[in-house]
């Protein structure tokens, strides 16, 4: 299999017409997503194009040191934006940013350790990008899921906490259902692919040419690495950011969200 995948500019322009398509079903039903879908779309042009032009550079120039900025960068930014997801959660950040970190360096040096991939530019960017991404919706997943079973569980757990319960005795089972929304969105996904889609990574190698065998035994590895840098993220992410919601007298606080 030699093929080789070339998409041309004018190729791609046309190919702008897929967008047209969403844009007339938002005007047509009155959804008024139209400015939202043009400003995304201009943002993930501008965005890919300079990444994409960045990391020809990195996988040029070859060197472990900007390669390993290229990851903290990645993760720096799936850490923001999964603080941004928290709602006011204090401290989401500092959680999001550690947690990422953990779950990416275990699930990525494991790859490494194994030889699954090279430590080298063109193969850790794109995996470290693909673990801290599912990291990130993961942990965003947790936050919200956090901030809504407090609020409606609050008279409950505030009755806990008045009969003398800990923080922990009076949280019950949020933490865990927290961790269970984190993941299970990776878990239900994993559970159609060969049936109903053919995952990304399998996708491109398949269109780049690369033998389904040897391109299914990547997806195989992606499937474990997204379950645990999902799992790491998750479970990091409820039990750090459950402490936020009580003070130092053990009294409930919810986040206020910022403005």
């Amino acid at each position: 299999m030699n093929a080789q995948i070339n998409v041309s500019n004018w190729s791609l322009i046309l190919s702008f017409s897929l967008v047209l398509i969403s844009l007339a079903i938002s005007y047509q039903q009155k959804l008024h997503l139209e400015k939202d879908t043009i400003i995304s779309v201009a943002r993930a042009i501008i965005q890919l194009i300079i990444v994409g032009y960045l990391l020809k550079f990195v996988f040029q120039v070859n060197n472990t040191w900007l390669t390993l900025v290229m990851a903290v960068l990645i993760v720096f930014n799936a850490a923001r934006n999964a603080a941004y997801r928290s709602q006011g959660i204090p401290g989401a950040f500092k959680i999001a940013g550690v947690g990422l970190t953990i779950s990416t360096l275990i699930t990525v040096g494991i790859l490494v350790l194994t030889r699954v991939i090279k430590f080298e530019p063109y193969q850790l960017i794109p995996v470290t990008g693909m673990v801290a991404g599912n990291s990130m919706t993961a942990m965003g997943l947790v936050f919200r899921n956090l901030n809504q079973q407090f609020t409606d569980q609050q008279e409950v757990v505030q009755e806990r906490l008045a009969l003398g319960a800990s923080p922990k005795l009076a949280t019950g089972d949020i933490a865990k259902e927290a961790i269970r929304t984190g993941m299970q969105p990776t878990i239900d996904s994993v559970r159609t692919y060969g049936l109903v889609s053919l995952p990304g990574m399998m996708t491109g190698l398949i269109m780049a040419g690369v033998d389904p065998i040897h391109a299914i035994k990547y997806q195989i590895v992606v499937v474990f690495m997204l379950l645990s840098a999902t799992g790491i993220a998750s479970v990091y992410g409820s039990y750090l950011a459950t402490r936020k919601f009580y003070n130092a007298h053990w009294q409930l606080q919810l986040p206020k969200p910022k403005q």
